[in-house]
């Protein structure tokens, strides 16, 4: 018996076939094919294409110089369009088989900054890239080809160079871990081979010691005595600017809040006998967010006797001298208390109790060690702060108050 006839046709024919029989529509073909360039133009752009009020679209792309250039369009497919004869015509473009991190670098950080990194986060990266990635092989080499071994032996060579301090090694290979998710993001690679990467921390790096408490928190007899030096300054009213600030610093050490969100606390925050903390200043930007370190949700806050106490006497302040009491609760005008302000005053205020040199973080760690002393819940306290886990509240800001003697004291106690 012969085997039947089959018959084999070019691929040519079976697309005519397909396309004459209306199986297949040439416009539904033609508008897929569209989406997939615009996808893949899309993928290396790292600024938003946003619509203006005059109905134009408009982005940018960055220039040799490292400036960047507006492209302003009718539509948004012309604005893909113009990316597309951009990105096509750059003499310096690179395939995605042979994208390197060097190549890379520009767009990642470029990316970072307007999904609203901080600047001085953008400095310490640029800071940590020039001083141990230019100048490196691995950052020339195809991204596609970096694997596991290669990053580890990369990784512990890494360790030794910074001498085995685990802080520096996360700062630094940070900047690793985070481009290769960009770039699986961005269809480079299919997933970050880095992420494989074991590193056995007890083996690898140096023993952290814990600094001292007294460095880290004010005692009890520092928080008296910068208490009365704090309110006898706003009560002779001697600032010239921002009378209020004395006030902010007490209210920081009954709250524990940030100082990006100290400077722009509202009456309206108030809510019974708590506040709500949902926004910050980033002083280096000059901008307020709506949100708070690490994009954390809004939280609230215990409002002690004496946080509403140091609210009245803001209120009346303001009342008194016929200013606005509705805004912002520490402010004279209707801007953002001085992040300088506040620091000033704490360099200020230590220096007349004749302590150390403190900032307005050390206040935040001694609400905090007050908290846990005082026996508070620790997911209480965590929730409060804006912490992520329990484990930072407890590994960075848990320190003793007590002076000393008194520590000395409590020990004889415990142990006749």
């Amino acid at each position: 018996m012969s085997a039947p006839h089959t018959t084999t046709y070019a691929a040519t024919d079976i697309l005519q076939y397909l396309l004459n029989s209306g199986t297949i529509n040439i416009d539904d073909v033609a508008a897929d094919m569209k989406k997939e360039e615009q996808k893949k133009i899309l993928n290396q752009h790292p600024y938003p294409i946003s619509k203006g009020k005059d109905g134009r679209y408009r982005t940018y792309v960055k220039k040799e110089d490292g400036s960047r250039k507006q492209i302003a369009k009718s539509s948004y497919d012309k604005v893909v369009e113009a990316l597309g004869d951009y990105y096509g015509s750059m003499s310096d473009r690179v395939s995605m088989e042979k994208m390197t991190l060097e190549a890379l670098y520009p767009v990642w950080t470029e990316y970072k900054r307007i999904h609203a990194a901080a600047s001085t986060y953008l400095k310490r990266i640029d800071s940590n890239w020039r001083n141990w990635y230019i100048g490196t092989d691995i950052i020339r080499k195809p991204i596609v080809e970096l694997n596991k071994l290669t990053l580890d032996v990369w990784a512990h060579e890494l360790i030794e160079k910074v001498g085995h301090v685990k802080k520096e090694y996360y700062n630094i290979s940070m900047i690793m871990r985070q481009m290769l998710d960009y770039a699986v993001d961005a269809e480079i690679i299919s997933e970050n081979p880095f992420r494989k990467v074991k590193i056995d921390g007890r083996q690898v790096f140096n023993p952290v010691k814990k600094k001292p408490s007294e460095m880290q928190v004010f005692t009890r007899e520092e928080v008296e005595a910068l208490y009365e030096t704090a309110w006898k300054h706003f009560e002779a009213e001697t600032m010239t600017v921002h009378k209020l600030a004395p006030l902010a610093v007490l209210f920081q050490f009954q709250t524990g809040i940030r100082i990006g969100e100290l400077c722009v606390v509202r009456y309206e925050d108030i809510y019974d006998s708590e506040i709500y903390i949902n926004r910050m200043y980033r002083y280096e930007e000059k901008e307020i967010v709506e949100y708070t370190k690490g994009h954390n949700e809004g939280r609230f806050v215990v409002l002690t006797a004496e946080a509403k106490r140091i609210i009245e006497n803001a209120k009346m302040y303001q009342r008194t001298h016929n200013l606005d009491d509705s805004g912002y609760i520490f402010s004279v005008n209707e801007e953002p208390l001085s992040y300088y302000a506040i620091r000033k005053l704490y360099a200020k205020y230590c220096e007349e109790i004749g302590t150390i040199a403190k900032s307005s973080h050390k206040s935040r760690k001694t609400y905090i060690s007050a908290l846990i002393d005082g026996g508070v819940n620790i997911n209480t306290i965590r929730d409060m702060v804006g912490h992520a886990d329990e484990q930072t509240t407890l590994r960075s800001y848990c320190y003793d108050r007590r002076s000393k003697s008194e520590r000395a004291e409590l020990i004889e106690k415990a142990l006749s």
